[in-house]
């Protein structure tokens, strides 16, 4: 399985190991997704950090 870093709303930066609907294209439903981030322990929209 991949490891994607993203980025939460807060400013936190992590890795997942899944990234839900990553293979579906940004422009039709938009980077975005929800995911439980560890430093804050709340469900946020987190996005792809770019390379």
């Amino acid at each position: 399985m991949q490891t994607t870093v993203v980025r939460c709303a807060e400013g936190h930066q992590f890795s997942t190991r899944e990234f839900p609907m990553q293979h579906l294209s940004a422009d039709r439903i938009g980077p975005a997704r929800l995911l439980r981030c560890p430093r804050c322990a709340r469900l946020r929209s987190a996005v792809p950090v770019g390379k």
